[in-house]
């Protein structure tokens, strides 16, 4: 699979929903890009507070942009806090660097990525693997394998 569909997109976000609310967790706001950073799927679960989409896009635009799952992502930034507020300045804010943000592959092509947000970050990143698993695509989160 070279392009992510929206069928498959939509899948992803549904499937993440559904385990947040399997798994009793915070009402959950789930995005998906494609492997461009556009927006391909958003959705705001019902109760889901203002900033979650701004925040789900970040979580999966911030691993699109530099390649790493938000686990890696997250302990560069700790380690190196003047380079992500750079890098997030340039991005126009919206670069989250923390676990959520889960990039999608196809083979080792990414192509996409799934942020999710209103939960911990574990939990959120736990709803983005099992969206991604559920249409049979691999995903990263930044864990060394």
């Amino acid at each position: 699979m070279s392009v992510l569909s929206l069928d498959i997109a939509s899948q992803i976000v549904d499937v993440a929903l559904a385990k947040g609310k399997e798994m009793g967790f915070g009402p959950l706001t789930v995005a998906v890009l494609d492997a461009g950073g556009q927006i391909r799927v958003l959705k705001r679960g019902d109760g889901s507070s203002l900033l979650r989409p701004e925040i789900a896009v970040g979580k999966a635009w911030g691993v699109l942009a530099l390649g790493f799952g938000g686990r890696e992502l997250a302990r560069r930034a700790a380690k190196m806090p003047a380079f992500f507020n750079a890098a997030s300045d340039l991005a126009g804010g919206k670069l989250v660097p923390v676990p959520g943000g889960v990039l999608i592959r196809s083979g080792s092509q990414i192509v996409g990525a799934v942020g999710v947000t209103g939960d911990l970050s574990e939990n959120d990143e736990l709803c983005a693997v099992a969206g991604i698993k559920a249409v049979g695509l691999t995903a990263e989160t930044g864990d060394p394998e």
